[in-house]
């Protein structure tokens, strides 16, 4: 699977971005995507993921309720809607799958290269 992330940028705190992720390469059935995220010195941190239904999705704390995880199966596409963004939001972000809901990145086989959000103050 290749995984191509995009829609990353520069936006002020309160603002908002949605991130793509196309993916190729495979079938797309039954696939878990996740987004993840690298802020500059910290670990890599896990983000939201939706099943391959759209019906179960997971976020983490410091996103829920402002980020929004959707996914297209006919596009073999997932989103990331980020509202209310913040400074600390900052961070490379990655889309991935794999075959479990998981927030550990174990849990994912195939990474794409990362797109940069920045959030100014």
């Amino acid at each position: 699977v290749q995984l191509q992330a995009s829609g990353g940028g520069l936006v002020q705190a309160g603002g908002s971005l949605r991130l793509s992720c196309a993916a190729s390469g495979r079938t797309f059935v039954g696939v878990v995507m996740g987004w993840f995220r690298q802020a500059p010195g910290k670990e890599r941190e896990f983000v939201s993921a939706i099943s391959w239904s759209g019906k179960n999705t997971r976020y983490s704390d410091s996103t829920k309720g402002r980020f929004t995880i959707s996914r297209d199966n006919a596009k073999n596409a997932v989103y990331l809607q980020m509202n209310s963004l913040k400074p600390e939001d900052t961070a490379v972000y990655y889309c991935a799958a794999g075959d479990r809901l998981s927030p550990e990145d174990i849990g994912y086989d195939y990474w794409g290269q990362g797109t940069l959000v920045t959030v100014s103050s």
